[in-house]
């Protein structure tokens, strides 16, 4: 079943869900119609490389053409003029980026994931729940209101301005008029009828200016309070959506309705101050005794442009944090020498700043690493599919000091693995925005980062970044690790479901995130409120094992992707299962019934238990086999050694033990289709293959001796053809078979 057929049968609290994230960017028609072929393609390796995201590109307008014409032969006017719109959206919204519609493809697939993960579990988890707050919705609602009527608030002012400038005129004409008129007409009662006329005017003038000044005050102060009690929170929570984000949560969006109340405030502001300069304007015309403009509108001004400086600051945002094209769920961790990617945005879209700023990146103040590849761009409106004002560095790389290398190498045998990987950095980003008079220096910084000189220090850097963004809000605490704080273990066990989620498709249910609270605690627990130190996760050993608790996990999580990915999606690997439960689970089902798990005692291994009734009908028996490893699966895919496999059991003819996947899934109905070849059949020596040759297979087999107790070789994977083994019970007796296969049932 493909990934959206899934997406479609969720409840409708999930499918509301979903329903955020498909917007014009990326129409949930196309999503519908081309779903097989759009979760068929690598769009998260295409968001990073340009030329592969090109030919994604063609190939996905070359589909919906092709859904276009097949529409138009059913006469579906509506889809017809859909898909037209949708065809020109993609031609000139994507082909000047063409990574930009392959980031928005990968981070929607992967928020359906994430979806359909937490569909399966039982509860909501408690991180992705004060996430989904409905007072953070409710607040963020009601910025939206503000700003709304900010702005209304601004243009009324404006009107008002204008009313008292076409006042202050018409006065102006009047005065002057009278003033224009000899001694003796001034004195005639006429005129002093029109003095009094005016004197009404000025007054009327003095009360428009002190109305138009307490407006333009009101609007400051609604300006003020907007940003310090509701859009900072709002940034906040926007970032912190973010750092979860980052490890395998929820997709974080909002990030265009920021930037929407972030520009209207500005233009808010800006006119404002327009407002006000005309006010001076207008007092170098007109003032008086008690003229409030010469009081009120230097502190105004001043006001208006502290709010200015501070919503400039504010919007200076890393919008994709930095990330190693190679790596894409692993943001964060950047090997020396390697480029990476980070992405800015100006949340204040003004058209005056386009291609006016330049924005430099730089790393740490030790001078430990220095950046390479092009630090210095310009932000414009061009690159973004969504116009926001923003600039991507797609060429950036850490190089390591000379000197620091020299160092680095004389003590490397003093260095452990976390002494590199507990180590944050900070890559640092400033511009300068000059503008209506105003020069305003910006400065943002990147979440911490992990430095790297070795892929195989990888996973330890992603458990730090993990332990950093799950247990903090603070973006800049590179002292993190002088004293890690603890974390809630019902909070790290979603975030290791998200893992699983986000990296390989699949999250955790209950049952397999208890299996994961027992193996970090040693016991059956209640962990709702348990504390995990840093250390149990990520540096002391698994009891009676070389090899830490996240050492283990990451070897499954690689596993998975590289070698039973299909399986795992399709939720036929029950994978964190103990030995003690799986022997519960299976004690009363048919015998053959087997289930999937991964081993406890073998980095990145996968053994399959079957149950098995005695001869006397009484007792049942469990039998386990040595854990496949990825390098025997890279010879053999495991769903056809699942099919192949064969046990020999005294002198009986081999056969295959596996009949039903747990619960009671025929094994091929579960498997067929992941099957790489047909089952192999017994051929006699001349049949195919290359000439003198018997063609051979590599088929699994293990030999159960019912006398033994200690398990003899450790291999249960033979390069044996079926008909080599034909000939071998035509020529040999049963005992001299034993003999040669030595393979044996392992109890894990």
């Amino acid at each position: 079943m493909s990934q959206w057929s899934q997406v479609q049968q969720l409840e409708i609290k999930f499918l509301e869900q979903v329903d955020q994230f498909y917007d014009d960017n990326f129409p949930m028609e196309i999503r519908h119609l081309l779903a097989q072929w759009i979760e068929s393609q690598d769009w998260e390796a295409a968001a990073n490389n340009e030329a592969m995201a090109m030919i994604l590109l063609q190939n996905l307008i070359i589909q919906v053409d092709e859904q276009l014409d097949r529409v138009s032969q059913e006469k579906n006017l509506l889809l017809i003029h859909n898909l037209k719109r949708i065809r020109k959206l993609l031609q000139g919204k994507y082909h000047g980026n063409p990574m930009h519609i392959a980031v928005i493809i990968s981070n929607c697939l992967r928020e359906e994931r994430r979806i359909l993960a937490a569909a399966s579990m039982p509860v909501q988890g408690p991180l992705e729940k004060s996430l989904q707050n409905s007072v953070v919705s409710e607040r963020q609602r009601n910025v939206e209101h503000k700003v709304s009527a900010i702005k209304n608030s601004a243009q009324m002012t404006d009107q008002d301005v204008k009313y008292l400038e076409d006042l202050q005129e018409e006065f102006d004409f009047r005065y002057k008029t009278i003033q224009s008129l000899e001694q003796n007409d001034k004195n005639s009662a006429l005129i002093k009828q029109e003095m009094l006329a005016l004197q009404a005017m000025l007054n009327t003038l003095d009360y428009k200016r002190k109305e138009v000044l307490s407006k333009i005050g009101r609007v400051i102060h609604e300006i003020d309070m907007l940003i310090s009690n509701m859009l900072t929170e709002e940034l906040l929570d926007w970032k912190r959506r973010q750092q979860i984000a980052c490890i395998g949560g929820p997709l974080h969006g909002g990030l265009d309705q920021l930037q929407n109340c972030f520009t209207l405030l500005a233009e808010s502001l800006f006119q404002v101050r327009r407002q006000l300069e005309k006010l001076d304007e207008l007092l170098t015309r007109l003032t008086y005794d008690g003229d409030p403009i010469p009081v009120q509108r230097p502190q105004l001004l001043e006001k208006v442009n502290f709010l200015l400086y501070n919503l400039f600051r504010n919007s200076f945002v890393v919008e994709r944090q930095p990330c190693m094209p190679t790596h894409p769920q692993r943001p964060l961790v950047l090997k020396t020498l390697i480029q990476f990617t980070v992405k800015l945005r100006l949340l204040i879209k003004l058209p005056e700043l386009n291609y006016q700023i330049r924005v430099k990146a730089t790393i740490d103040n030790n001078r430990r690493f220095v950046l390479c590849g092009t630090h210095v761009k310009a932000m414009n409106m061009d690159e973004s599919a969504n116009g926001s004002l923003s600039v991507e560095f797609r060429h950036l790389a850490s190089l390591t000091q000379p000197k620091e290398m020299k160092t680095s190498a004389g003590s490397k045998g003093n260095e452990g693995p976390h002494m590199v990987t507990e180590e944050l950095h900070s890559i640092s980003f400033e511009t300068q925005v000059c503008l209506y008079g105003l020069t305003i220096n910006l400065e943002t910084s990147s979440l911490p980062v992990v430095m790297i000189s070795n892929v195989s220090q990888l996973p330890n850097a992603w458990a730090s970044i993990i332990w950093y963004n799950l247990s903090t809000n603070d973006p800049q605490n590179l002292s993190f690790f002088n004293n890690p704080p603890a974390a809630t273990l019902s909070q790290l066990l979603e975030v290791l479901s998200w893992q699983f989620s986000s990296y390989v498709g699949r999250g955790l249910n209950s049952e397999q995130l208890n299996m994961l609270a027992e193996k970090l605690m040693g016991q059956p627990i209640s962990y709702n409120d348990y504390q995990l130190s840093w250390a149990k996760f990520c540096k002391e050993h698994l009891p009676g094992k070389s090899f830490t608790f996240w050492v283990w996990l990451e070897a499954i999580l690689d596993l998975i992707k590289k070698h039973i990915l299909p399986l795992w999606i399709d939720g036929y690997v029950m994978g964190f299962v103990s030995k003690e439960k799986e022997r519960i689970l299976l004690k009363d089902k048919t015998p053959g019934t087997f289930l999937l798990r991964f081993s406890e005692s073998n980095l990145g291994g996968i053994t399959f238990t079957w149950v098995d009734q005695l001869e006397n009908g009484k007792y049942v028996t469990f039998h386990s086999v040595e854990p496949y490893n990825k390098g025997r699966l890279s010879a053999l895919p495991f769903a056809d050694i699942l099919r192949d496999y064969k046990v020999i059991m005294a002198d009986n003819v081999p056969e295959n033990p596996l009949k039903y996947l747990y619960p009671d899934i025929p094994k091929d109905k579960a498997f067929g289709k992941h099957y790489s070849s047909q089952p192999n059949e017994v051929s006699k020596p001349s049949d195919g293959g290359v000439k003198g040759y018997v063609p051979s297979v590599f088929i699994p087999v293990s030999k159960i001796l019912n006398d033994s107790i200690e398990p003899h070789s450790p291999s249960d994977l033979l390069p044996m053809s079926p008909s080599v083994y034909a000939v071998l019970r035509e020529h040999l007796s049963p005992t001299a078979i034993e003999t040669a296969v030595s393979v044996v049932n392992f109890s894990i």
